[in-house]
């Protein structure tokens, strides 16, 4: 018999988060990296800076060697799903406390209505699932399975601040169940840019999928490995560019989730040269952390338990690609589509792949992963880091500053990220209630020491002391600043400059480089310090100075800042979902 979780906040809690003080720490948001102390009182950020003045009484969190960074933000969450006959095994509860062991603390979640269902009665349901049990604060994305007249109303509820709803994700796949023709995605997307909100797609071509299913089943293909082979990268990258010239169509921007293939990345950067409103590309922490040869594993469970759509794919070079595409700006977030099934549920489509119920584990490791995948590898520095993982999601969302950033008047979620941690990853000791890890055996460098939500340390020190039902509702307004308005980067007076090769000198040997502190180092060295203290990237890629200790390295003015946009949050020469100057 497992303990009930919390349903208060408990003494030590109480005791110790209505003032924080977090020491020593180098701050790290998506334009830079400052030497400064955090004073959070109430659930705020209250002061940045060094020296502070701070009332007794006051908790202090000593972050010497530490990164002092925004909590993530994940856009891609599914808990309590019901969908393939099965329910997923995270509900609210479960997966919002996985999610604040692995550093993030944001989640925003799909309302997925059935077909002639009302999207304001199952906007309600998600809500009543989710409001009593979630850990950290939450969103909502709506998705628009079937197309009416009613549907077009109550999406301009939804956007209303009685709901504060600004997303709505449409499927090109799951033909027979969400899947929407490509009238109705117009009408959808049209709908979307007149009420500014964002429209969404899972973009595979789900009448393709549907016959290449068929053919397989005749020809005796019954494994996981069917799953992979009905929907391969010309099955993804045809819908990019199918859904890419439907929002162009509608002249309104877009935002392609779970991107999963080399070639989903270079469709979308052929549409994005002809696209009059920006376009966002996301992938996930399985694509970067795993690969889609374990299809053909000869154990079903472990094969079947790695199937989500679209699939991971078999060519092993993928996942450094898409880490390459979200460093160099091709991709501008990664989710996780956590999306879990014990292995009972999964057993369902033993003797017919089809019938599998499609989804994986994700929203415990993704900042981990991409963090060894990425940031220990010398692909992206800590800066870029905290942009995929946190503050772009936040801008996109419309949640910026409140989230996404360590600065005063921001909500308080921070992570005190701890780059010499490590860990091995497995489903024994992960927070998730779901039986397997599709990343189990990992060994990853660097993680969460502590996470901050809303002012409160729910991981102190390694312990998770998580409360149920202290997350809330973010209603996220529409007409973002960063998709809409004048911040839009990406119609900005920039100058783009060439993105760096893959064989630049600024890399560092590609991915043969050894898990090592010294990168973050570098990381670090590459950065230099603005007048104020604070210090701007000069590269997603890894410099090359001398190594220092990360505690007793100090930064020193750069010639390297020379030509850079030190104002906003990305290189000036790929603006996020604009056009690029180059093909990835």
């Amino acid at each position: 018999m497992t303990n009930a979780p919390v349903k208060k906040v408990p003494i030590h809690l109480q005791s110790s988060q209505n003032r924080l003080l977090i020491k020593n720490g180098r701050i790290v948001n998506d334009d830079g990296i400052e030497e400064a102390d955090v004073y959070i009182e109430d659930g705020i950020i209250k002061q940045v800076g060094r020296n502070l003045i701070i009332p007794g009484g006051t908790r202090t969190i000593d972050a010497a060697g530490k990164l002092v960074m925004p909590g993530g933000i994940d856009p891609h969450t599914h808990f309590e799903l019901e969908m393939m006959g099965a329910k997923t095994a995270d509900d609210f509860y479960k997966g919002t406390r996985a999610a604040v062991a692995g550093g993030t603390t944001t989640i925003i979640d799909f309302v997925l209505p059935e077909k002639g269902q009302s999207l304001l009665e199952a906007y309600a349901n998600w809500r009543e699932k989710a409001d009593n049990k979630v850990c950290c604060d939450y969103g909502l994305h709506v998705g628009v399975t079937w197309w009416s007249p009613a549907v077009q109303k109550e999406m301009k509820q939804l956007v209303s601040e009685q709901y504060g709803v600004n997303s709505f994700k449409m499927f090109m796949a799951y033909r027979n169940t969400w899947m929407l023709d490509d009238y109705d995605l117009y009408c959808a997307i049209e709908t979307c840019a007149e009420l500014k909100a964002l429209p969404q797609v899972h973009a595979e071509n789900g009448h393709i999928i549907a016959r290449n299913t068929e053919k397989l089943l005749a020809a005796g293909v019954t494994r996981p490995e069917g799953h992979q082979l009905s929907r391969d990268e010309e099955v993804e990258s045809e819908a990019v560019n199918r859904a890419c010239v439907i929002a162009n169509q509608a002249n309104s921007p877009l935002y392609i989730v779970h991107m999963m293939s080399k070639s989903a990345v270079r469709a979308l950067q052929l549409a994005r040269n002809k696209q009059k409103q920006p376009v966002y590309g996301e992938t996930l922490a399985a694509t970067v952390g795993t690969d889609g040869t374990h299809y053909r594993n000869s154990c079903f469970r472990h094969a079947a338990a790695h199937v989500l759509s679209p699939p991971l794919r078999p060519d092993p070079s993928t996942p450094q690609a898409m880490v390459e595409a979200l460093a160099d700006d091709h991709l501008q977030l990664i989710g996780s589509d956590n999306c879990t099934f014990h292995e009972k549920d999964k057993e369902i489509g033993k003797g017919n792949f089809s019938k599998i119920p499609n989804g994986v584990n994700g929203v415990e490791d993704r900042m981990t992963i991409l963090w060894q995948k990425g940031v220990n590898t010398g692909i992206m520095d800590p800066c870029r880091f905290v942009a995929v993982t946190s503050s772009s999601a936040a801008k996109i969302f419309n949640l910026w500053p409140q989230k996404g950033r360590v600065a005063v008047n921001s909500d308080a979620d921070i992570v005190v990220w701890d780059p010499r941690l490590e860990k091995t990853i497995t489903a024994a000791s992960h927070k998730q209630a779901v039986d397997f890890n599709i990343f189990e055996g990992q060994h990853v460098v660097g993680g969460p020491q502590y996470v901050i939500v809303n002012g409160r340390v729910c991981l102190d020190d390694g312990e998770l002391r998580v409360v149920e039902g202290l997350g809330k509702f973010l209603k996220t307004p529409i007409n973002s600043p960063y998709v809409y308005g004048e911040q839009n980067l990406s119609h900005g007076d920039h100058d783009l400059l060439e993105p760096l090769s893959r064989d630049s000198p600024d890399r560092v040997n590609g991915s043969s480089v050894p898990t090592d502190l010294a990168l973050v180092n570098k990381h670090l060295e590459g950065l230099s310090v603005t007048s104020s203290g604070c210090s701007t990237p000069t590269g997603r890629k890894m410099r090359d100075p001398m190594q220092r200790d990360l505690q007793n390295s100090t930064f020193s003015i750069s010639k390297e800042t020379e030509g850079l946009d030190t104002k906003t949050s990305v290189r000036v020469r790929n603006p996020p979902g604009g056009k690029s100057s180059g093909l990835w």
